[in-house]
């Protein structure tokens, strides 16, 4: 997983409530088990028509956020069933930071297992954060993990807190499977121990 450190870019303003992840990523591209790829289908149904046409007025579409790696929603963004193809989506876009003033629960896990960041802030900041992305690409934020702080593009900072657990694992880049391989050298002791006291678990006889 890739680390996640601090992050300076684009925010792309998605002032809507309830962004579910059908509409992150819509049920007909979940066949899929591949993590990339799925960024062209980001907001499928809302980037671009039956057609396949783009949809100008889309905030992803406009020539200032086509680049955005940070977005700002509003209320439980990411709601609705757990795909985790939807944040998997999102990353592949370039999007490595989601802002609002609340998540859905297994949306908001499932960011930090793909090394994305979901900050959540109180909905004044949130309010304040989605006008400096209204600003367009001159307008950067920049994000710092171990400082816990979004500049914005006047200089003053936003602090926000995340989990002590989930924010080293995104400092090291650290996944499910990461976590695991850290315990690599314990976990062959074990299991050498084991097949010599239970040689049958391993299908072989003393």
């Amino acid at each position: 997983m890739q680390r996640f450190t601090t992050l300076t870019g684009v925010a792309a303003p998605l002032p809507m409530v309830n962004v579910d992840t059908d509409m992150i990523i819509p049920k007909q591209y979940l066949k899929t088990i591949l993590r990339t790829g799925l960024g062209q289908y980001l907001f499928d149904e809302l980037r671009r028509e039956q057609s396949g046409k783009e949809i100008a007025d889309f905030v992803l579409n406009q020539p200032a956020y086509r680049k955005a790696t940070i977005l700002i929603a509003y209320d439980n963004f990411g709601c609705g069933s757990s795909r985790e193809h939807a944040p998997w989506a999102l990353l592949d876009f370039g999007i490595r930071c989601v802002i609002a003033p609340s998540f859905a629960e297994i949306f908001y896990n499932n960011c930090f297992k793909n090394g994305i960041l979901p900050i959540t802030l109180p909905k004044a900041e949130t309010l304040a954060l989605m006008q400096d992305a209204g600003k367009g690409a001159n307008a950067t934020l920049t994000i710092d993990l171990a400082a816990g702080t979004i500049t914005r593009p006047d200089g003053s900072k936003v602090s926000f807190t995340v989990d002590s657990f989930r924010k080293r694992c995104l400092l090291e880049g650290l996944d499910d499977i990461g976590l695991t391989l850290q315990k690599a050298a314990p976990i062959q002791d074990f299991e050498g121990r084991q097949r010599a006291a239970q040689p049958w678990l391993y299908g072989t006889t003393p």
